[in-house]
């Protein structure tokens, strides 16, 4: 498949590919199966912040795994350059393994196709590195979020977990979530649900926060 050089969308179909990887030649979709995604890049192996990064993830895998996520890496080095910064990265993490694999992008096919190269940050051979980019994607392969960090920042995968988290739940449960929102708080309830269908939607009750517009958009409930 043909994928697009431009920037993806929310809500666009996620472009499938293969890949060589730290654990054999993957099809995306395959691999994927029926659950969710995070593929995240990393601008270089052996590099301080994206061994801290990959480390976290590995630990979290239980908790990606519990939302029926699958994360998958992603940097523009090839599969034997991988497999020696496992070792680096599962005696950083205090890690006995490592779970989940890292795509050789080494001829930076996939990071030129999804946008993810970071022109300001450059290798000792003048090319382009790759970004901190997060692309989250559903079962149904529509991508559902996407963040692009400077190679300089490492991402907060506490964040990403509430998203994937704030993501599942407002996918059926017809709320939003609010700023700074946490699992278990309250939620603010669609524009789009009328009075009357309150009820069954949300038995336990919503509360309407008054404005000085007066209009009665700000209603918020319990997590469903």
């Amino acid at each position: 498949m043909k994928m697009p050089c431009s920037p993806l969308n929310i809500g666009d179909q996620f472009p499938n590919f293969e890949a060589e990887t730290s654990v054999g030649k993957i099809d995306f979709y395959d691999w994927m199966n029926d659950s969710w995604a995070i593929l995240f890049s990393h601008p270089a192996d052996f590099t301080p912040v994206c061994t801290t990064e990959l480390a976290r993830v590995a630990a979290l895998i239980p908790e990606f795994l519990k939302r029926g996520v699958k994360p998958i890496a992603l940097s523009c080095d090839t599969v034997e350059s991988h497999k020696g910064w496992i070792e680096d990265i599962k005696s950083f993490g205090k890690l006995t393994s490592f779970e989940y694999p890292i795509i050789a992008d080494d001829k930076r096919l996939l990071a030129h196709q999804l946008s993810m190269l970071d022109k300001d940050e450059l290798n000792a051979d003048g090319l382009p590195l790759t970004c901190r980019a997060v692309f989250i994607v559903d079962e149904k392969k529509k991508l559902r979020l996407s963040i692009l960090y400077p190679a300089t920042t490492g991402r907060n995968f506490d964040e990403i977990l509430r998203v994937i988290d704030s993501l599942q739940l407002t996918q059926t449960k017809s709320v939003a979530t609010p700023a700074d929102w946490q699992q278990g708080g309250k939620c603010m309830v669609l524009p789009t649900v009328k009075g009357e269908d309150v009820p069954n939607l949300f038995p336990k009750g919503i509360e309407t926060i008054e404005v000085p517009s007066g209009k009665g958009y700000l209603r918020t409930t319990p997590q469903p």
